[in-house]
């Protein structure tokens, strides 16, 4: 059997323009793993409310973060894919890698496709989320499982489920917390801000808050922090239900408001985004210097690490 193996995250509008991004949240936004609203209540807020208002101010944040190479989630997710390949190579693995996203461009099933139509008939997927969610990791294999039931001769998949607690990623984290330190120094308190998902999905029984949660303990036992010395908060609320707390950016205001300084990090995003690179480096310093804060700095996802890399090897390495 021909082996191939699939690094997929989230995605990204094609182009930083309204139109791009609508079509992008449309995508996005529609599929019933991300919004459990009922989906007739919901296809009318969308259409009606958000993809009429949102696109806009969206792109305008993209166009901020956009690099030559486009997209950062999607640049930096190829320059994965080309670092994991030799990796391999190295270790005498002379396996194929290839990008894909849950929504947007490269498409999961296109990618697929392509592979089993190269003959590639044993795919091991990895979604790019250290913490598994429904939200996420979860919507992943609904994508590979649209595309397996509409094939006769659907390929053999191997699927990396998550890795909040695997020791090489919090040594990969600790580690890039440190070289920041030394080149930076160190603030009076370090914040792991973690994406957020709505309060109910997580009474329902989605695991994301507690993973979340034994990632940032286990980083700062590694790092050997004192309770008062970190904090851990979770960003991107999304609507008007309750989402998961503390909340990235009152817990900052509350921390502006002390007079302190704050280095912080996303430990829940393996590649710089436009959640990292605007929201959490840009806005939320902006608010938490308005609120009276001595210093911010943000602390980059860990995305082309060498630790990072070789991680991704480890958990690839076990279905090989």
């Amino acid at each position: 059997m021909k082996t191939a193996i699939l690094l997929v995250n989230l995605g990204t509008p094609d182009e930083p323009t309204p139109a791009g991004v609508r079509r992008y949240l449309r995508e996005f936004l529609s599929d019933t793993r991300v919004i459990e609203i009922p989906k007739p209540i919901w296809q009318i807020i969308l259409n009606v409310f958000v993809l009429t208002t949102r696109p806009k101010r969206v792109a305008h944040a993209y166009q901020s973060v956009w690099t030559a190479d486009g997209s950062p989630l999607l640049a930096i997710l190829k320059k994965q894919v080309a670092l994991l390949q030799d990796k391999l190579i190295k270790d005498g693995k002379n396996i194929p890698v290839f990008a894909a996203t849950t929504y947007g461009n490269p498409n999961i099933k296109d990618v697929m496709a392509t592979l089993q139509d190269k003959g590639y008939d044993d795919l091991i997927v990895l979604p790019l989320y250290p913490q598994y969610s429904a939200t996420t990791t979860a919507a992943v294999f609904d994508k590979v499982a649209d595309y397996c039931k509409q094939q006769r001769n659907m390929p053999m998949v191997q699927f990396v489920r998550d890795y909040h607690d695997h020791p090489l990623y919090i040594q990969a984290l600790a580690q890039s917390i440190r070289r920041f330190w030394d080149e930076h120094g160190r603030a009076d308190r370090l914040l792991m801000s973690f994406h957020g998902i709505p309060k109910p999905y997580a009474d329902k029984g989605d695991p994301y808050a507690e993973q979340c949660r034994k990632t940032a303990v286990l980083v700062a036992s590694e790092l050997g922090l004192a309770t008062h010395e970190w904090a851990i908060s979770f960003q991107s609320r999304f609507g008007a239900q309750e989402w998961l707390k503390p909340y990235t950016d009152e817990l900052l205001s509350e921390w502006g408001q002390a007079g302190v300084s704050v280095q912080v990090l996303s430990p829940a995003f393996s590649a710089d985004c436009l959640e990292t690179l605007e929201e959490l480096a840009v806005e939320n310093r902006d608010n938490f210097l308005s609120a009276g804060g001595k210093s911010y700095e943000y602390i980059p996802a860990l995305n082309t690490d060498e630790l990072h890399i070789e991680l991704m090897a480890q958990l690839v390495g076990r279905y090989l």
